[in-house]
């Protein structure tokens, strides 16, 4: 074939760097913001900080001040003064302070580590403990482990049954599947028997395979001095069915009590514990720091970007006046690279606000309700109609809704908190279903404890107002918010 040369047109789009750098910083978290920052600031040279700029004009104009003295008739004695300086004796060996050690530490001798306290009343301890790393539930129980006396093969066993044990405080294997990861390959009985005294570890009820064992083995640790102990035990040992129906009379003639000392009982076991792993805090929680503030001013809704979500970043002019064009060297070249780098990044971060406030403002234009009255006031919102807006592609506003974080009057919530499906109402109108959840949290709240209401007269109760919703959503809604089933609900009245 003979070669030819064809033109032809097109369009295509194209990534270019400064465009991949938008969308990362665009979405990034508040604190991965910050992280991403302090690496642009620690690599790029012409990168600093507006308050780290307005320190360094003080110093270079002090700078410069000798300088220009230097060129007058009194430069000389500049000179001498420095000489005289010079002169002067080094730092002497011991420097004088403005407070003693008595001043802060009260009594005189060395004290324990984490028993000393300080003059102001603040304990040593407590000070170093704040400091240190919150306890979870495995070191917790590792610690009582260690402390026991165990054979080297029940030390294995142990280890594998806490490894087993979720942060609930349950136990999430079978007997089977530990004996198969020790090795040894141990006998089921030896690690039952292992697992009875794991259970009598602290916090009570650990180390349990079911609600039932956990409340179980809490009232077997309860002292004879608590009232329906014995009752209890036989309760959850044998009727357990019967105590989570609710069947009250089938009890009293299986067990042939009077109905005072079955409440007595029933009291005691509702005072235990059924999930035994929240008694140990665990990891500290994960903190958020929201990016816009949703303040009322004067009759009007306002938003304003959090001003502490990042520092405000600047190109140094002392670099920045280095480069010189057309200078092809490797220092010259570095020099303009940073320089572009520094602009392309703080064009991003522009962008990135800029983009944040105007999708922000619009979500609280859009769901003023919510900020007047309530969740029962939410609009049905989807990232569509946020999207047409603001003149920008639904991936966008995905981006910037995710990991965001609005501080209201209200709350602090996630951009996405806002966003929710529809359902429709009589009128022609539609709801959210965030504000369908809170009339139905509404609802359950007021019901006669005695008397709870079914997922089908909840159904009924929303048609009421117009609310067309079928009896499996009203119960798909209530097990997202933690509400047990009604009959669960008047067992726990």
């Amino acid at each position: 074939m003979k070669p030819t040369l064809q033109l032809r047109l097109g369009q295509t789009l194209t990534m270019t760097p400064q465009l991949q750098q938008a969308i990362k910083l665009l979405q990034l978290s508040t604190l991965d913001l910050k992280q991403e920052i302090q690496d642009a600031l620690e690599s790029n040279l012409m990168l600093e900080t507006e308050e780290e700029g307005a320190a360094k004009e003080p110093e270079a104009a002090a700078e410069a001040a000798p300088e220009a003295a230097a060129e007058t008739p009194a430069a000389g004695e500049a000179e001498d003064e420095r000489e005289i300086r010079i002169d002067e004796p080094s730092m002497p060996e011991e420097l004088p302070v403005d407070t003693a050690w008595d001043d802060l530490y009260e009594g005189s001798g060395t004290t324990a580590p984490g028993s000393g306290s300080l003059a102001g009343g603040e304990d040593v301890g407590d000070m170093l403990a704040q400091q240190s790393s919150a306890e979870t539930l495995q070191d917790h129980l590792v610690w009582q482990m260690e402390l026991s006396h165990f054979s080297p093969l029940d030390m294995r066993i142990a280890e594998a049954i806490i490894d087993s044990i979720g942060e609930d405080g349950y136990l999430h294997a079978s007997l089977e599947e530990i004996a198969a990861s020790v090795d040894g390959e141990p006998e089921l009985d030896e690690v039952e028997a292992v697992l009875h005294r794991v259970q009598a570890f602290d916090p009570p009820g650990v180390g349990a395979r079911d609600p039932r064992e956990a409340l179980l083995i809490q009232a077997r640790q309860l002292g004879p001095e608590h009232d329906g102990r014995e009752l209890a035990i036989q309760i959850l040992d044998r009727h357990f069915d019967l105590l989570t129906e609710g069947r009250q009379e089938r009890l009293l003639k299986r067990l042939g009590v009077s109905e005072e000392e079955l409440a007595e009982a029933i009291h005691l076991i509702r005072s235990l514990n059924p999930h035994p792993g929240s008694a140990i805090p665990g990891p500290p929680p994960a903190y958020i720091e929201p990016d816009v503030f949703v303040s009322k001013r004067e009759g009007r809704w306002v938003v304003e970007l959090n001003p502490q979500a990042a520092p405000r970043l600047r190109v140094n002019p002392a670099y920045a006046s280095l480069v010189r064009r057309g200078d092809d060297s490797s220092d010259n070249r570095t020099l303009r690279d940073h320089l572009q780098e520094a602009r392309w990044f703080i064009k991003s971060l522009q962008s990135r606000n800029e983009t944040l406030l105007k999708v922000a403002t619009a979500i609280v234009e859009y769901q003023q309700g919510f900020f007047e009255y309530g969740e029962e006031a939410m609009k049905p919102l989807v990232l569509r109609d946020i999207a047409e807006k603001v003149e920008m592609h639904e991936s966008t506003i995905s981006r910037v809704t995710t990991q965001k974080y609005m501080h209201t009057p209200r709350g602090t919530f996630e951009f996405k908190y806002f966003f929710s499906s529809h359902v429709s109402t009589d009128s022609g109108g539609e709801a959210s279903a965030t504000a369908i959840r809170a009339v139905i949290r509404k609802l359950v709240a007021a019901e006669p404890p005695g008397k709870p209401l079914s997922d089908n007269k909840i159904a009924n109760l929303l048609a009421e107002q117009g609310i067309k919703v079928a009896r499996r959503t009203v119960a798909k809604y209530r097990e997202s918010m933690g509400i047990p089933p009604s009959n669960e609900r008047k067992r726990l009245a």
